[in-house]
Parts: C-alpha cells; structure tokens; sequence
C-alpha cells in the first residue's frame, strides 16, 4: 500500500512540525496565551485583540487539532483498508490513543495552570509525562508507516541479546529525553547571561532544583549516545533489508551530531532556535532507532548478518 505508507509518514512529519512549534511555546513563555481557558482560548472560539503570546498558543491549538485529524485519518484508512490483527493496524490504533492522551496532558498543562513562568517540580513531572507520551506517539506513527510500507512483523524467537538491546536503547533514549525536557524547563525559566553564570548555577546548593538537575541531561546524554555508537551496528539485519541498514547509518549519525548540538547549545545558553534543533536531533534519531529496533525484531535468526555502520 504504497499511497497510504506515503499519507502515514507525511502524518508523521507533520505532527514533528506540531512538535516543534510546542517547543518554541514553552520557550517562548507562550503558555498562558490563551489563559487557563480549553479548549477555548480565554473564553473564546477565535480570539479577538489577541496579544503575541495569545497568537503563538491559539495557533499551536489549531495546528495540534489539525495533528489530531490527521491521525484519525489515518486510522479510519488502516481500518478500512488493512487486515485486522495486522501490525500496521494495530500501530494504527495505538497512534490513535496516544494522540488522544497527547491532547489530554496538552490540556492538563492549561488547566492547572503548568505553563508561563510556573517552576513547580509537578510542572516538570508533567513535561516528563508529555515528552514520553510524544516519544510514544511518534514511535506509533513511525511504526504504522514502516509496517505499511513493507516491514516485515516480529519474528518468533527473537534472541534474548537482541530483545534487551532494544530495550535498552529505548530506555535510554526515553531517559535522556525526559531529562533534556526538565533541563529546557530550566534553561527557559532560569536564563543565565553568561556561561560561567550558568555553570555556577548548576553547582550551586542553593539554586533551584530545576537548575541543579540541569547537570544530569550532558551525562546521560553522553553516556546512551556513546553505547548507541558502538552497538546499533551489531543488531542484525537480513541481507535484504536496507531500511535497517539506513537506520544504523542514521542513527549513529545523528546521535553524534546531537552530543555535538548539546555542547553548542550549552555555549549559546540555550536560545530558543537551538532548543528547537535539538529537540528535531532527538526526534529524529529516535524515529531512527524504532525503525533499526523494528527491523532487528524482525530478522528471522537464521537470515541475519551483523549491520554496517
């Protein structure tokens, strides 16, 4: 079903922009732009005289509805289309859920107020549960487009070396996210103006938590990105399977240029335009590491072969 793996990942691309925008809300301090009003926007279907900060968060509201069409589009296709009890179908459902959970920690984050200049540790357990929920959601989709475009389905008797690398490797990248989803609450609602300022503020007992956990998303992150490094070339493919072998290939790659995208994003004391190509690095390399986990489970014992980076 070519035309509809082709629909399954433009969805999939689409709800990364939706993401993105999310991302320069929070950085932007537009949270509150539409108050703790949903889904309407201070009490409004469409908002008259609306400040910047009104316009940055309505229009996120209308792009993530949009998302949220989008994947039940998809969904009534698959269902339409794709034999039930089908690993396109079934990921086709899980999207589905999981953009209605996005949608519903979206709105709890207004409801309770958890946005602007909020620093309380439930504001930061909120961002963690959402950047898992998203991590989730485009794991969903990701699968529903690879599986519709010809993925082959698990295969029985998947090695156990195999199985835990897989979920290790999304663990850990689960970990580091949630981690840099606190550390951009921090950088966003403690800025520093110099990087010495920044690296005296991490140390300092007295700092505020979200500030003293900043330290934590560079170690983590070094660490999961160094074992991706050297093991995502040994899960094994079949010889014919060359989305697992691109996926290698972007995986290796781009968990190296986001330790280097961290560091620069550290100097610049994290602007706004490069939390956002940090978060589409991790976005990507975690669509990389579904696709190589996907086609790792897949690959029959007897017809594989270590990968090449």
């Amino acid at each position: 079903m070519p035309r509809l793996a082709r629909f399954a990942w433009w969805v999939l691309a689409y709800n990364l922009v939706v993401i993105l925008w999310g991302a320069y809300v929070r950085a932007s301090g537009s949270g509150a732009g539409c108050g703790s009003h949903w889904p309407l926007c201070n009490g409004e279907v469409i908002p008259r005289g609306a400040s910047v900060t009104t316009l940055v968060e309505f229009s996120h509201r209308l792009t993530s509805g949009l998302a949220l069409i989008a994947v039940v589009a998809l969904w009534w296709r698959c269902r339409r289309l794709v034999a039930a009890g089908s690993a396109a179908r079934r990921m086709a459902n899980a999207s589905l859920v999981l953009m209605l959970t996005e949608a519903a920690v979206g709105a709890g984050l207004v409801l309770f107020q958890l946005v602007a200049d909020n620093a309380s540790m439930a504001r930061a357990l909120f961002m963690a549960i959402h950047l898992v929920n998203t991590f989730l959601l485009v794991a969903a989709l990701t699968l529903t487009a690879h599986y519709l475009g010809g993925g082959r389905p698990v295969a029985p008797g998947v090695p156990p070396a195999v199985l835990g690398g897989v979920i290790a490797g999304a663990l850990g990248l689960l970990v580091v996210g949630t981690s840099g989803a606190v550390a951009a609450l921090g950088d966003t609602l403690f800025p520093s103006s110099s990087l010495a300022e920044a690296l005296a503020s991490d140390l300092s007992p007295t700092s505020h938590l979200l500030i003293r956990l900043r330290v934590l998303h560079p170690a983590l992150a070094l660490a999961v990105a160094g074992a991706l490094v050297v093991f995502a070339h040994r899960f094994p493919f079949a010889a014919d399977d060359r989305r697992g072998h691109l996926a290698v290939t972007v995986v290796v790659t781009t968990a190296v240029v986001q330790v280097i995208a961290g560091f620069v994003n550290v100097l610049l004391l994290a602007p706004i335009w490069m939390q956002m190509v940090h978060l589409l690095l991790a976005d990507v390399l975690w669509i990389g590491f579904v696709v190589l986990a996907a086609s790792a489970l897949a690959t029959p014992r007897a017809a594989t072969q270590p990968a090449r980076a």
